[in-house]
């Protein structure tokens, strides 16, 4: 699999119609319900995930120039011709595979047991190898439709190589190349006669889960929370950290409704001091956190707080999410081991102390039924808006009572106030001078206490009238 040359750019959402903030827009989750499924397979390094971003027309799966660089099975909405369906990229197919290998292959045949059609992608240029042969008796078990993509044909002279594939007995091979996109319209054209009739594209009403993002370090256990909430093995886990490279996302119910939980790569180092893999991985969790409404961070409680930890706490901040804070493996935690962490809160997260905590257990599934309440607490606290009548009552007897230190000769004086926007909420204060950082962190502290915002940033930014002159 060839990698793409340059940086990768975050480019349309993976879901053609993801939530847009501030018209609470979602996909109508009837019609995705009809929609059909194509499972893309093949064995490692033939160009799957490559072909996928080149029926999406965006970079979306994460491409590396190594084999095993996917590793779950990982859904895309696609559309090609008016018609809409769900893409399924999975990891390479190997037989008589052991440990990660044998996992990933087992993710792969469910992937097709769960689809309506399949596209075995073959490498044209080295040709049916004994592992292309074991995936077709799996395949003709399964008994979907399938077609086959004869891979990396990238002229004409290649085509040769791609009449070999009839060997295979499924069929016509279709020369493409998804590095090129060559002989890709042809490919998507048998795919959809391959697949059942779907509902052409529907306009978009205000409904659908909400989107909860699980982010954290490596190896600190979000595919584990994602498999026990989900009540099956959706993503891999393995005591190798980094197993997770693309979001992997999965409709749970929970607590009595539907939630779209989302998977992330774990967050080693800041984006631009990544490389390869771990670069695209990081750039996909950005990407995954911006279309999220909360983020569910988990950091290991039975380890000292990390810098990291608070680093992936500011992002999600940064970003305007909502934030729970989930201390997971809370059953390797004794008193003295609590005694500690309370001190590199209060020490660390200081500034996020409004997030609610849970304390969880992902391999046990230890109290993981709490984390509705406090998701949905802080859902509540990022939607909340004040009123502006009740917001300046309450400041005119706060600055009253305390009102802005005197800063050469001068005491800027707060004229009013109005909340901008929710999710986050952002505040506006007028006043006749600027105000110090700290006066402003003491109006957010005042807000949260007479408000509430539980679970939510909040923005205070000041904008200065200027006096009118005669």
């Amino acid at each position: 699999m060839s990698a793409e040359p340059g940086r990768a750019e975050l480019g349309e959402p993976a879901y053609a119609h993801a939530a847009e903030f501030g018209d609470e827009l979602y996909e109508d989750e009837g019609a995705s319900a009809a929609v059909p499924v194509l499972a893309v397979v093949g064995r490692p390094n033939v160009g799957k995930s490559t072909l996928v971003n080149r029926i999406l027309g965006r970079r979306e799966a994460v491409v590396e120039d190594k084999p095993g660089v996917t590793r779950d099975r990982v859904a895309y909405d696609a559309t090609w011709n008016g018609r809409r369906f769900t893409v399924v990229d999975t990891g390479g197919w190997q037989q008589d595979a052991q440990g990660m290998a044998a996992r990933i292959a087992a993710q792969a045949e469910l992937a097709v047991e769960a689809a309506d059609a399949v596209l075995f992608v073959v490498d044209a240029t080295v040709g049916a190898t004994d592992t292309d042969e074991a995936v077709v008796r799996v395949l003709r078990r399964a008994g979907r439709p399938v077609v086959l993509a004869a891979n990396k044909v990238d002229g004409e002279r290649a085509e040769a190589d791609a009449t070999t594939l009839w060997s295979l007995g499924l069929g016509q091979p279709y020369p493409v190349s998804a590095l090129h996109g060559r002989g890709s319209g042809d490919l998507l054209d048998a795919v959809l006669d391959a697949l059942p009739e779907a509902p052409a594209e529907q306009l978009m009403v205000a409904a659908g889960p909400r989107r909860v993002a699980l982010l954290g370090k490596p190896n600190v256990g979000k595919s584990s929370l994602l498999n026990r909430l989900a009540g099956t093995d959706r993503a891999m886990v393995d005591e190798k950290a980094g197993t997770t490279v693309d979001p992997v996302d999965e409709m749970v119910e929970l607590g009595g409704r539907t939630w779209r939980f989302v998977d992330t790569a774990g967050i080693r180092r800041r984006v631009h001091e990544a490389s390869g893999q771990e670069y695209y991985a990081s750039l996909r969790t950005a990407a995954a956190l911006e279309k999220a409404e909360v983020a569910v961070v988990l950091i290991d409680a039975s380890e000292p707080l990390s810098e990291q930890d608070v680093r992936i706490v500011s992002m999600v901040v940064e970003a305007g999410r909502a934030l729970v804070i989930a201390w997971n493996k809370w059953d390797l935690v004794d008193s003295e081991r609590r005694h500690y962490l309370e001190r590199e809160i209060e020490r660390d997260l200081v500034q996020v102390r409004w997030a609610p905590r849970v304390n969880i257990s992902a391999r046990t599934g230890r109290a993981v039924d709490k984390l509705v309440p406090a998701i949905d607490e802080a859902l509540h606290g990022w939607a909340t808006r004040v009123p502006t009548g009740r917001l300046n009552t309450f400041l005119g007897q706060l600055v009253a009572a305390h009102p802005h230190p005197i800063r050469g000769g001068k005491q800027p004086r707060i004229q009013f106030a109005t909340q901008a926007s929710t999710r986050p909420p952002r505040f506006v204060v007028f006043a006749t001078g600027f105000l110090e950082a700290g006066y402003r962190r003491f109006l957010e502290r005042r807000l949260r206490e007479e408000f509430g915002f539980r679970g939510t940033p909040i923005e205070v930014s000041v904008r200065v009238k200027e006096k009118r002159k005669r």
